[in-house]
């Protein structure tokens, strides 16, 4: 064999060593840089918020005395209260951030919303939407929990109470139920707040301007962040 042979196989095999090494460093740094997310998202575990803006696409849930869907009603207070806790210093995911809904059927749409929830494992998931009732007197915010939550109960009753920043006059009490899929099927917190009745016309036209949206968003931030903070 020549000797031009053998030193460019001793040169070949450096570099194929060489490489191996520096795959090693990348695959340690790709490793370190995972458990280092890991551990930060159990440190901010805290801050992280789901935000259910309910219904979306064919869906426009509850429609208003006045016309309006609920479905966009939800989504533009959820947009703001996104705003006002990312302000804080929050992280917020979003289960929808334009007028479709997650699926085409319902109930898919509902378990993609659940899936997201668990996948994600925030503090606390808040699920936007509007009531509605045959008698149109009826009116005032409302917020809903899993009956078999302490914290869900707890969160409730902390929002229910923000809410009175809104209307101060409000007597609705938070609201254990076990029949809704959302609170039945996720396995954090979460709490359904119904911001009012689109089937009142006072209120169904105070749920579709900016300021009262986002009043509803700055009250909803305020129970959000106390019960985070574990006040209450």
């Amino acid at each position: 064999m020549l000797k031009g042979d053998v030193f460019l196989r001793e040169k070949l095999g450096i570099v194929a060593l060489m490489a191996v090494l520096a795959g090693i460093i990348i695959l340690s740094q790709t490793v370190g840089d995972r458990l280092y997310e890991q551990v930060s998202g159990r440190a901010d575990a805290n801050n992280l918020i789901v935000i259910d803006s309910g219904h979306g696409g064919k869906d426009p849930g509850k429609v208003g005395i006045n016309g309006v869907d609920e479905k966009d009603v939800n989504l533009k207070i959820a947009l703001k209260l996104k705003k006002i806790l990312e302000e804080q210093g929050m992280t917020v995911i979003m289960t929808r951030e334009d007028e479709n809904s997650l699926a085409d059927s319902k109930s898919e749409d509902m378990q993609k919303r659940v899936a997201m929830i668990n996948e994600g494992k925030p503090a606390l998931a808040v699920s936007i939407h509007q009531n509605s009732y045959p008698s149109e007197e009826v009116h005032g915010a409302q917020v809903f929990y899993y009956t078999n939550s302490t914290d869900g109960e707890r969160a409730a009753r902390i929002m229910q109470e923000a809410l009175l920043d809104v209307d101060s006059d409000n007597k609705r009490k938070e609201k254990a139920n076990d029949t809704y899929y959302m609170l039945k099927r996720t396995e954090v917190p979460v709490i359904i707040v119904e911001c009012g009745f689109l089937s009142n016309r006072s209120e169904a036209e105070l749920l579709a301007t900016e300021e009262y949206q986002e009043r509803l968003a700055q009250a909803i931030a305020k129970g959000i962040i106390e019960y985070t903070s574990g006040e209450k």
